[in-house]
């Protein structure tokens, strides 16, 4: 099996992602920072967060960040971390009813691209979403990669792994959460209101949803398209419609 589905410790980079994660109480086993680097804002709040919690900092040349990032750009700032704290899909109900508003759930089927997800991940912490669901087979966990594309959203955005999307997807719809596909040839999302319980699925890059998940599902939508690529990128398409819902979210409370 590849390295991308094994578990293993978190190496988050870049200042913005490290700091994000302190703030939200998150722990590290240990901080790497650039030494001689000038030390901006971010910088002292992260030394100033490590230092309250307990967390040890070391100071390492650009050389030795380089061979612990394995190519990825650290910002002369790498946290290293236990494996992401998963959710219960429990926990993102109460985080709905916490907020007083309606569920809204992002269901990711099949994903493999860890960029798209860390894509999605920050688009659902900015669209308001209470939680994203993703597979345990078949699809990239919340990874080193996954956290630094989403930029700090991975600590906000709580996230349920769980063996079977489909099962997930019929708790959901007991719970009276209308659960619609993100799929080609279905009804116009600009035609259907979102303003209550809802979940969008979404599927994998080239793949899209399943045929049993889509079966499963209340209704299928699709996002107009106008030119003569059929299909967007699967980051894209949930960002599209994230913002979709809270259009509707926004115009059911004037």
């Amino acid at each position: 099996m590849p390295k991308l589905f094994e578990a293993y410790d978190i190496k988050i980079f870049g200042k913005n992602a490290v700091l994000e994660r302190l703030k939200n109480g998150g722990g590290f086993n240990r901080i790497e920072l650039l030494s001689g680097g000038a030390h901006d804002n971010r910088i002292d709040d992260i030394l100033a967060r490590a230092k309250r919690a307990g967390v040890p900092v070391r100071f390492c040349d650009k050389s030795a960040l380089d061979r612990a990032s394995d190519g990825a750009s650290h910002q002369g700032c790498i946290g290293h971390c236990t494996d992401f704290a998963y959710s219960e899909i429990e926990d993102i109900l109460q985080t709905a009813q916490d907020r007083n508003e309606p569920p809204f759930i992002v269901v990711l089927d099949g994903m493999e691209d860890p960029h798209n997800l860390g894509s999605i991940l920050r688009s659902c912490e900015c669209g308001g979403v209470h939680g994203v669901i993703i597979g345990k087979n078949r699809s990239v966990p919340v990874n080193d990669t996954v956290v630094k594309v989403a930029e700090g959203a991975a600590e906000y955005v709580k996230v349920a792994r769980v063996t079977n999307i489909n099962d997930a997807i019929r708790s959901l719809k007991k719970r009276n959460v209308w659960v619609y596909a993100l799929d080609a040839c279905g009804e116009d999302i600009y035609k259907t209101d979102l303003s209550g319980a809802v979940a969008l699925v979404v599927g994998a890059e080239g793949k899209g949803v399943s045929k049993l998940t889509r079966e499963l599902c209340d209704g299928i939508l699709s996002l107009p398209m106008r030119g003569k690529i059929n299909s967007l990128n699967a980051g894209v398409a949930a960002a599209l419609g994230i913002y979709r819902r809270l259009e509707c979210a926004y115009a059911h409370k004037v």
